[in-house]
C-alpha cells in the first residue's frame, strides 16, 4: 500500500457539532473526513485563500498492456 500524501492529526471536536457533519457527510455520500475537508476548502474561499485542488485518487483496473 502506498503511503499517503495527506497530513494526519488529530482533531477534537464537540460531539454534537461530528454528528452533523457525519450528517452532512452522510447525505452527500462521503465519509465525514472528506466532509471536513470540503467545508475547510469553502470556509478558505469564502475568505480569500486559494488551495490547490486535489488531484483525484486513481480508480479501477490499471489499462491492459498490449503484447
Amino acid at each position: 500500500m502506498a503511503a499517503s500524501s495527506k497530513k494526519a492529526f488529530a482533531l477534537r471536536l464537540d460531539p454534537a457539532l461530528y454528528a452533523a457533519i457525519e450528517r452532512m457527510a452522510a447525505a452527500e455520500l462521503r465519509s465525514a473526513n472528506a466532509e471536513i475537508e470540503m467545508l475547510l476548502r469553502e470556509a478558505l474561499g469564502r475568505r480569500g485563500v486559494s488551495v490547490k485542488t486535489p488531484v483525484p485518487a486513481k480508480r479501477g483496473r490499471p489499462p491492459k498492456e498490449e503484447g
